[in-house]
């Protein structure tokens, strides 16, 4: 792992520089999406309901998206003006901060006004889940981890870009290699 962004491995060309979050991100879009497809994203209720305070934008938000939200695997449930309870989040996104999800999955859902349309909105709701479910920056992973994020990298379907367009990898041939460090001359 190099600044706790990339993992570097090595395959037969030469070396393969990995950015671990963009990885992930991608790695679990494509997983729920996949649990969607098969009818239903799979769920964990939560023992103690996370209350997240919203404002009344949010509100709304959480109102006219609460069946997406549900769809996603979601259960958000108003407990006043001014408060959320989150009593369920999808199973593959269980020990993250779910406060900081919902915040950060409507301050997306806001900046991109999403549409009206139900299947593009249910993909942006995954594609915020799984951009804020995905490792992030700075996260040690262990030698196991990233071979586990290797080879469900090389499984998933688009894995050459995150849900943002951004690359996953990158290649560097042993011949580019030879030539940054001017051998065979």
């Amino acid at each position: 792992q190099l600044h706790g962004r990339y993992v570097l491995a090595e395959n037969p060309a030469g070396l393969v520089v990995v950015d671990m979050h963009a990885a992930h991100e991608r790695i679990l879009y494509q997983r729920l999406k996949a649990t969607l497809a098969q009818g239903g994203v799979k769920t964990q209720a939560l023992l103690v309901p996370v209350t997240v305070a919203v404002g009344p934008r949010e509100r709304q938000w959480i109102e006219a998206y609460g069946a997406l939200f549900a769809q996603a695997g979601l259960d958000l449930t108003a407990l006043g003006p001014e408060t959320v309870a989150v009593r369920q989040i999808p199973a593959l996104l269980a020990g993250l901060d779910i406060a900081g999800l919902v915040r950060d999955l409507l301050a997306d859902l806001a900046a991109q006004e999403a549409s009206d349309r139900s299947e593009r909105a249910i993909l942006d709701v995954l594609a915020s889940l799984a951009c804020h479910g995905a490792v992030r920056a700075n996260r040690p992973l262990n030698l196991l981890e990233m071979n586990a994020l290797l080879r469900d990298m090389e499984r998933t379907d688009h894995g050459g870009q995150c849900n943002h367009g951004r690359p996953t990898w990158a290649q560097l041939t042993l011949a580019e290699l030879d030539r940054l460090f001017r051998r065979g001359r």
